[in-house]
């Protein structure tokens, strides 16, 4: 309410402690309510209680799939579809070493790999320590349980050399021994050899 002009404050009277007077309010009003209706209608959530903002998410140091495959490395393995190697490539959230790699290749396809028709032929084989010098893997293998030879026994160690020498620098070939002497193991065209092996001794069992 406003003073009549020419009216004063009677004498003694003051204006109540913490008032001030706001020249401008009357002309800020309708730039503050439009403002609220602004806000209101961007739809911005509103938190229920405090949030930290630097907690940072959950880490892993697995080398598995990334959740929603969003991992910022490349893990490259080969599996087995309609009788040939075909490689399968999974996002993991770090560059895996050449041990995780061959972990992860003895797991076996994941669920929706196997939804799109990939298998493994190393389910039953005695895979043992892996040894990498110079670029150079040595696999250990172990005498598998009927003590005989598979039909799928050259894509098994396809498989391994594979997915061993495709993940860049680390492996350049990769050869087996078993009770600590040279394996001689199936080449793609069905020769057995103790020498190392790379991409190219398999290439006619790869998927075009």
């Amino acid at each position: 309410m406003r003073r009549p002009p020419g009216m004063r404050r009677p004498p003694g009277m003051r204006r109540p402690p913490g008032m001030r007077r706001l020249p401008g309010m009357r002309r800020l009003l309708p730039a503050i309510l439009m403002a609220c209706l602004f806000a209101a209608g961007c739809g911005v959530p509103v938190d229920r209680q405090p949030r930290d903002l630097r907690r940072p998410g959950p880490v892993t140091d697995s080398s598995g799939p990334a959740p929603g495959g969003f991992g910022s490395a490349v893990e490259r393995l080969y599996l087995i579809r309609g009788g040939v190697l075909t490689r399968t490539v999974r996002r993991v959230p770090a560059a895996p070493t050449a041990e995780q790699v061959l972990r992860d290749l003895l797991a076996g396809p994941t669920r929706a790999e196997q939804q799109d028709g990939f298998t493994s032929a190393l389910t039953t084989m005695r895979v043992g320590a892996l040894t990498v010098a110079q670029r150079r893997a040595s696999i250990a293998i172990g005498q598998p349980p009927d003590q005989g030879s598979r039909s799928d026994e050259v894509l098994a160690y396809g498989q391994l050399v594979c997915t061993l020498t495709s993940q860049g620098a680390q492996v350049g070939t990769v050869s087996f021994t078993s009770d600590g002497r040279p394996l001689g193991v199936p080449r793609g065209d069905g020769s057995l050899s103790t020498a190392p092996l790379t991409v190219a001794d398999y290439a006619s069992l790869l998927d075009p």
